[in-house]
């Protein structure tokens, strides 16, 4: 049997572009991936980034929901601890009632930004980490049906009971959704290390909840394919690059692809950057049919979100368009 396929979109701000056209691409993609029987079509919090204009990820998961008729559409995922639960319940709780049955709350603990940011967008930082399993329990309730002893409502958001997923990169997600018996999602995309331990503990500790029996995992890669291996090498040195400006706290656009990173990236970085990004599902078809068969072994993951950092909207859509062919090659081979 093949597993879900699914898209995490950052709506990237592409050196040459505008947010304006980042904002209409990640409507595209959308559109795309439903057309391509994507499972979900996730956007993630940042702030402070100039290449990212996901901040707003409620209105922007509206906009990707009036675009699309079936695929699920959420939040991979809403810093939680920068915002108050009443207003994610009232905001997913109308998200819910625009596009009923569709709608993912996936939450993180991590600012999403850098500390002085972190602190405008008015967060107590020691205080909002120890608060994260209660700001879960917290919205939780607020978005199940209301009951007598409740005395605040989130109206949008009582009784929409949108499914939470919670993310992670460490342990401490993994535990916490497996004792709340909630879905859980691996942020391997970009933090590599935590990966089998993590889902270890998560399955091993997993209680059965009102939102979920069994575990269910699921893990996140980076990728870039084309026709060629030469040629989606190229297109991902747009992300090397962004990983690089991002380590120098380089604030810009998403980068052009360069013909060769040398010159860029020092010995240091290259190390670094590689060993980040190990996951990634770059090359062509067949090279990304490995790549992926060996990834999924590994993790016995139950879903894969992709993330696809390509500076031109063309080949963007391209990639997706062949990542999905993977999964119809694996249920050939199944």
């Amino acid at each position: 049997m093949t597993i879900p396929f699914s898209i995490l979109d950052l709506a990237t701000v592409a050196e040459g572009g505008t947010l304006s056209e980042a904002l209409a691409n990640t409507r595209r993609m959308a559109i795309r991936a439903e057309d391509l029987g994507y499972n979900r079509y996730w956007l993630a919090e940042h702030h402070g980034m100039p290449a990212v204009a996901s901040a707003a990820t409620a209105v922007l998961i509206g906009h990707v929901g009036a675009a699309t008729k079936t695929i699920r559409i959420g939040s991979g995922g809403v810093m939680l601890p920068n915002h108050s639960p009443l207003v994610i319940a009232e905001q997913f709780g109308t998200l819910e009632a625009l596009f009923p049955g569709r709608v993912d709350l996936g939450l993180g603990r991590a600012p999403g930004t850098d500390m002085r940011t972190a602190r405008a967008l008015r967060r107590d930082l020691d205080q909002s980490a120890q608060g994260y399993p209660q700001d879960v329990l917290e919205l939780q309730a607020y978005l199940a049906d209301p009951t007598d002893e409740r005395t605040v409502l989130a109206v949008p958001g009582a009784g929409a009971k949108v499914p939470l997923w919670l993310l992670g990169s460490s342990h401490y997600s993994a535990h916490l959704a497996g004792m709340l018996g909630l879905p859980y999602a691996f942020a391997s995309h970009f933090a590599p290390d935590d990966l089998l331990g993590a889902l270890e503990i998560y399955r091993e500790r997993f209680q059965p909840s009102a939102q979920l029996d069994r575990p269910y995992a699921m893990v996140g890669v980076m990728s870039a394919i084309a026709e060629t291996d030469e040629e989606a090498n190229h297109l991902f040195t747009s992300a090397q690059q962004q990983f690089i400006n991002l380590r120098r706290n380089d604030r810009t656009l998403f980068p052009r692809p360069v013909k060769s990173m040398d010159g860029i990236w020092s010995e240091q970085e290259r190390i670094g950057v590689e060993h980040t990004l190990r996951y990634a599902i770059v090359g062509s078809p067949e090279t990304a049919s490995r790549k992926l068969a060996r990834f999924l072994a590994d993790t016995r993951a139950d879903e894969v979100i992709v993330s696809t950092p390509i500076h031109d909207i063309e080949a963007r859509l391209r990639s997706i368009e062949l990542f999905a062919g993977l999964r119809q090659e694996m249920a050939k081979a199944a």
